[in-house]
């Protein structure tokens, strides 16, 4: 953890030498206190960032606004001195993003259909195309609805592989493939496909200018010199497709498989039971959470490739490229690897080990369940704390320890809810397997 600065705060004009308090404010704000409103800060632009996907699905939620202006307005210059209530408000923003996740699920499936496990091609097709990234399902579709009939293939990269599970995404038939892997290589995938961009949420990078004529940006997404979109008018981008050269056909190098909902997971829970009984299942893990390019990360394929045969592996977001193109096979049946959607999806996770805590008549955590989660920015954050509001214990994070939790604070989440960091990943499987519990 980073101690090198007790704090950091520069938000007033008291801030210690013009510049930020570093020790104590000036106002009397103290170090720890400074984290929470620091955490407090990034869990809540990650419910903000779903929330912002619910009114693209025209879905307002009151509760969702009320909390955001009362947690934001907190955080102001000598409103709130109570590091108590601001770990209470941190649970709070990760109930409330547990709401929005499961309004965001819902609303996906009201306007999607309900996700299906779906094999996912990684090459080019023969023809002119577009890349999406982002997190946006909503402008996916309504460039799918743009570009039918027009020869130009649609290809997902990233958070959007999870699109072709969705019955009325995948039935266009122009959706043809998706092409990379997590956020941070696009610069490499762009500037190497003569192809035209599309970014539609967080996630995207400042363009090389080898591909900066050719990237285009909606709603909340924007880049210096990259044309920004309004509304759904996709003209200017097809115009650029258009103009490009056609892709060669590429065969990929795997094939991926997306779309297992909560309905087709637990559709099997009874063939669960019957596997876990026999001992022929002997413990599930949740592996996932937002990939980052540090070289650490190469720990989550470690542990993934290294997990005995007896167990399954849940994931999601754009931390499973790190292993999904692994072949688990599967336990009479079941596949191994269930990749549950984006990083949203963290819900339909929560469901599953809810229905399937019910369904063993034990409580979630004497599950045979360990999750390890890696984060990159804000929305990790807010799904940390869901899983920590829910009650669920024992989590593996890394790659590395959030830098705004001090000893303090990391003291507390470990002896209130264990969160452990990640560290060698033989030991870890060790370690998670030693504490199965019999259900």
């Amino acid at each position: 953890m980073n101690d090198e600065l007790e704090m950091f705060c520069n938000q007033c004009s008291q801030a210690a030498h013009g510049e930020a308090c570093t020790t104590t404010g000036i106002c009397g704000k103290q170090p720890t206190l400074a984290r929470l409103q620091d955490n407090l800060s990034y869990a809540v632009k990650g419910v903000a960032a779903y929330s912002y996907h619910l009114r693209e699905l025209g879905v307002v939620d009151d509760e969702i606004d009320a909390f955001l202006t009362k947690a934001v307005y907190s955080t102001l210059t000598n409103v709130n001195f109570s590091a108590e209530d601001f770990i209470a408000m941190a649970l709070e923003a990760g109930r409330v993003n547990a709401l929005a996740m499961r309004l965001l699920k819902d609303a996906h499936i009201a306007a999607y259909g309900e996700p299906e496990p779906t094999k996912v091609q990684t090459g080019a097709v023969r023809g002119r195309g577009i890349v999406v990234t982002g997190h946006s399902l909503k402008a996916l579709e309504e460039l799918l609805k743009a570009t039918e009939g027009t020869g130009i293939n649609v290809y997902t990269h990233s958070e959007m592989l999870p699109a072709h599970a969705y019955p009325g995404l995948k039935k266009y038939k122009h959706l043809v493939g998706n092409l990379g892997k997590a956020w941070f290589d696009q610069k490499r995938l762009f500037a190497g496909l003569e192809i035209a961009i599309l970014g539609t949420s967080n996630c995207v990078l400042l363009p090389l200018e080898k591909y900066r004529d050719r990237m285009f940006t909606i709603g909340i997404a924007c880049l210096p010199g990259v044309k920004h979109i309004e509304g759904y008018d996709f003209a200017p981008l097809i115009e650029v497709a258009r103009s490009l050269p056609e892709l060669t056909e590429t065969a990929g190098e795997v094939e991926l498989t997306t779309g297992f909902s909560a309905s087709t997971i637990l559709g099997l829970k009874d063939k669960i039971k019957g596997l876990v009984d026999e001992g022929k299942i002997r413990h599930f893990f949740l592996v996932g959470g937002c990939d980052s390019p540090f070289s650490s990360m190469d720990y989550y394929r470690r542990f993934v490739a290294g997990l005995p045969d007896d167990t399954i592996v849940m994931t999601l977001a754009c931390g499973k490229f790190r292993f999904n193109d692994l072949d688990l096979g599967d336990i009479e049946g079941v596949p191994r690897l269930l990749d549950l959607g984006q990083c949203n999806d963290a819900i339909v996770a929560v469901d599953i080990a809810s229905a399937l805590a019910e369904t063993f008549g034990v409580g979630l955590n004497e599950l045979p369940l360990t999750l390890v989660l890696s984060w990159m920015e804000q929305k990790a954050v807010s799904i940390l704390w869901s899983l920590l509001a829910l009650g669920v214990k024992g989590i593996y994070l890394g790659p590395v320890a959030p830098p705004w939790v001090n000893d303090e604070i990391m003291a507390v989440l470990t002896e209130q809810y264990d969160i452990r960091l990640i560290g060698e990943a033989g030991r870890d499987i060790d370690e998670a397997l030693g504490a199965t519990v019999a259900v």
